[in-house]
């Protein structure tokens, strides 16, 4: 039977949606030189020049790390791994490019393995796989740089293996991009996150890195829970542990890739979308918001006074209809833990959007305007997001 309280589901695997809790003590901490913007942006005090300033952000694969390794586990192939470094520096490039930053940035990962599970060959290909990632950003003229990392043997604190990144950039104090100028009458173009871009070698399912540990075990099948114990918690209640109906092998419908194949899709960057819009008509974007933990209603987070409001959205792609199908999750925790579509947003003056448009798609990336921002109608004056489509209104804040 279907267990509709998705939020409890979520929460019983030791994850959340929402993070309010680290909020609650992150927001009241120093917010940095540009309080607004998407990341913490500081004062050079690497070099001590005034019109420069520091950015320092770390991210990573997330428990996508866990699906890699059964694949590992279930064919052999350890280039699957390759894909999972891509998910933790794109986790990391895609928040930078929202300040504005694609250029001198210095890249260093951190895999925390159990060796016995995790061996040098797919140790091997992680790091080859980081390096090649680095050199296809570099020929797309990001300013990407390797500046190594570190292994740890960690088998008492992980089963499988973890991977972080961690990305160090000074930019010019006058590029910055700050989302505190995110205001009411802009439109909102949103960058798709399925397909296959001009610079991707394949169809990607527009997963990106958040909401693995849920779609995991929504998705597949107690052939997991029974044969690889070593990936989950033994804290978690068996009911909520690979209560799907999928082995990683079996097709997903309306899709040409398999379950596996569409869970680990690699997050795919905008980041040479993004530089090109910004090298043609930067003076008319306002704001940029990666869709990534809070799926849609990261947007919350930004500007002043705001209404945003979202009523022409993509059709979410096959996968997440699935993973809704099979676990009955609503529709308001789906688009909370979900891009459900579009990854990306462009705040812009709404003469913009169509050239922005015209931009992405260059790339082989359908774009389309998602939304616009209004005055928000909170007496307070908090922002909030409203969602609609032709079956439903969500609302939020």
């Amino acid at each position: 039977m279907i267990n509709n309280d998705s939020d409890n589901r979520y929460n019983q695997r030791g994850v959340s949606s929402s993070k309010d809790e680290v909020h609650q003590v992150v927001d009241k901490l120093d917010r940095g030189c540009y309080p607004g913007a998407f990341c913490k942006i500081t004062e050079d005090l690497l070099t001590g020049n005034k019109n420069m300033r520091n950015v320092i952000h770390s991210d990573g694969a997330g428990t996508k790390s866990i699906l890699a390794y059964l694949w590992y586990r279930e064919t052999g192939d350890p280039n699957v791994f390759r894909g999972i470094a891509q998910d933790s520096i794109v986790m990391n490039l895609d928040d930078l490019a929202c300040v504005g930053i694609w250029d001198r940035v210095i890249l260093s990962s951190t895999v925390n393995r159990n060796a016995r599970n995790f061996p040098a060959e797919a140790l091997a290909a992680l790091i080859e796989g980081t390096e090649a990632f680095i050199q296809t950003l570099q020929e797309f003229g990001i300013g990407v740089s390797s500046g190594g990392g570190e292994t740890a043997d960690v088998g008492d604190l992980t089963g499988t293996v973890a991977v972080d990144s961690c990305a160090v950039a000074i930019v010019p104090n006058n590029k910055i991009i700050n989302n505190a100028n995110i205001r009411p009458g802009l439109s909102i173009v949103g960058l798709s996150s399925s397909g296959q871009s001009s610079y991707e070698n394949q169809e990607n399912s527009g997963i990106g890195s958040n909401g693995l540990t849920s779609a995991r075990h929504e998705m597949l099948s107690s052939h997991y829970r029974e044969n690889f114990p070593e990936t989950f918690d033994p804290q978690t209640k068996e009911e909520f542990l690979y209560c799907g109906p999928f082995l990683m092998q079996d097709s997903l419908i309306n899709s040409s890739l398999s379950i596996g194949q569409a869970l680990l899709s690699p997050t795919r960057t905008y980041l040479p979308v993004v530089k090109s819009i910004m090298a043609e008509i930067r003076d008319s974007v306002l704001g940029l918001v990666h869709c990534s933990g809070g799926g849609q209603t990261k947007c919350m987070r930004f500007g002043t006074n705001v209404h945003h409001i979202k009523n022409n959205l993509f059709t979410p792609p096959p996968l997440f209809l699935e993973i809704q199908r099979v676990s009955g999750t609503t529709d308001k925790e789906m688009y909370q833990v979900y891009n459900m579509g579009h990854r990306f947003e462009i705040y812009c003056e709404p003469e913009a959007a169509d050239e922005i448009i015209s931009i992405s798609k260059s790339f082989k990336i359908e774009a389309q305007i998602i939304g616009r921002t209004e005055e928000t109608a909170r007496q307070n004056g908090e922002n909030h997001l409203s969602i609609n489509t032709d079956k439903f209104e969500l609302n939020y804040g």
